[in-house]
């Protein structure tokens, strides 16, 4: 009996300690990680290190040197040689390690054997990258960092570099027009694209850049930004006024640039390879950031008169694409769906758009049409995104490379309130001056009724 009760006082605190570290797994998972997760991957690695190697066939048989120094020496088994490891390098979501491959061996053994190395070390993921020749960076994750967003610091953010959402490697994914000019964005309602565009806005806000909007849903989308917005069209017959003025800019860069190059004013637009980041700072015009939203209202028409306006918008959003980025112009096209069956010019316009991002689809023809001509296989991890998980998308480019990503929630008001802060630097473009958006000047607060003083009651 005795025994029993000291069993009983030894294992309420064991109990109370499990349950904590279960509840701490599920609510606080970083904390579960820094505590208890890290030093237990990292004993497992330290530990089985070799033997995971060789199960997953990592090893290569050792050199005749090495087998003649092992014999001279000992008398145990000469083993096959796994990758050198370097030193492991502990994050707040994970571990990071650096392997030397042995000859013969190639980054793509090591990734190929990443969902073994992640059930046998006991972490989330496992993520494999090549540093150089010869070396590549394992990226284990602790936990589901895509669960809770949570930005890192240091991000990566600059001139039109904007940290918009958290890779599943908890790296940030950084929207970089430099390096990705143009791209389509697609989700269905409710998916998080509305959140997606909000980063990119609040983002390109702070820095001098102009900010264009086309926004067909009468504006309901893009007005509250419309403090920091150099131009918005709110319907497509605004949209149809707006896009000309944008060619017209555009043309008028591209001969600003033959003007400072010596170039022949008669040389097509077409044929000039430079860009006006080769123009002296001082003379440099300030990029412009176009935002489409919901771009199926510009392909639809209601009447047969309507056609010849909608193939001139979309033959100007194609030079746009074509010609734009040598100018500083850059597109960022979202809607809830895009393909061949919006009409002439849907695939060509689409082949312009480098970057894809694609949200939560009602089906798997616009996952296809979003990422099925750069990454296939990319297609099934989008339809496999959940109504749970607001924000969540798949990112790829033509280069072939996907991952998955999650925006941070951000409010509208919030984001709202980052363009009103920042619209003393909306620059003057006077080709666009008169698409200016409307502010409206918020009304005073109504002058408190003054107070009643009470009376005292005589009899």
């Amino acid at each position: 009996m005795a025994d029993l009760s000291a069993l009983l006082e030894v294992g309420g605190p064991l109990a109370a300690l499990g349950g904590g570290a279960a509840w701490a797994r599920a609510r606080h998972p970083a904390v579960y990680w820094s505590a208890v997760g890290l030093p237990v991957s990292t004993a497992r690695l330290l530990t089985s290190y070799g033997s995971v190697m060789e199960a997953c066939g990592l090893t290569v048989p050792p050199s005749r040197l090495r087998v003649l120094a092992v014999k001279a020496t000992t008398r145990r088994e000469v083993r096959p040689v796994p990758p050198r490891r370097g030193l492991l390098r502990p994050t707040s979501t994970g571990l990071r390690l650096r392997l030397r491959l042995a000859p013969g061996q190639e980054p793509a053994d090591v990734a190929a054997s990443a969902e073994r190395l992640r059930h046998a070390w006991g972490v989330h993921a496992v993520y494999v990258s090549t540093v150089r020749p010869g070396v590549v960076e394992l990226r284990l994750v602790g936990f589901d960092v895509l669960r809770r967003v949570r930005m890192p610091r240091t991000a990566g953010a600059g001139l039109l570099k904007v940290p918009v959402a958290l890779r599943e490697d908890a790296t940030a994914f950084v929207r970089d027009y430099r390096t990705v000019p143009h791209q389509l964005t697609l989700g269905a309602t409710l998916s998080g694209k509305s959140m997606y565009l909000r980063h990119l806005i609040t983002g390109l806000a702070r820095q001098p850049v102009a900010l264009v909007g086309i926004d067909c849903k009468r504006g309901v989308e893009l007005a509250p930004f419309a403090p920091r917005l150099s131009a918005l069209a709110t319907d497509p017959e605004q949209a149809a006024e707006l896009l000309p003025a944008l060619i017209r800019l555009m043309e008028d860069r591209y001969d600003l640039i033959k003007k400072r190059q010596g170039i022949a004013p008669d040389t097509p637009a077409e044929e000039i390879t430079s860009d006006v980041w080769g123009l002296p700072e001082s003379e440099r015009p300030v990029p412009v950031v176009l935002f489409v939203d919901e771009v199926a209202e510009l392909f639809l028409v209601a009447s047969r008169k309507d056609e010849e306006r909608r193939d001139e918008m979309v033959t100007q959003l194609i030079r746009l694409a074509q010609l734009g980025r040598a100018t500083g112009i850059y597109l960022e096209v979202c809607g809830q769906r895009f393909g061949a069956e919006l009409g002439k010019g849907a695939t060509m316009l689409r082949a312009q758009l480098t970057g894809r991002v694609c949200h939560r689809v009602n089906d798997e023809a616009s996952a296809k049409m979003a990422l099925g001509d750069i990454a296939p296989e990319a297609v099934a991890a989008a339809c496999a995104i959940a109504p749970e998980r607001p924000g969540l998308a798949v990112a790829g480019d033509t280069s072939g490379g996907w991952s998955r990503i999650r925006t941070p929630y951000l409010s509208l008001g919030e984001a709202a309130g980052i363009c009103r802060e920042s619209a003393d630097l909306v620059p003057e473009l006077p080709a666009l001056e008169r698409f200016r958006p409307a502010v409206p000047v918020p009304s005073p607060a109504p002058a408190s009724a003054p107070a009643v003083k009470p009376h005292p009651v005589t009899g």
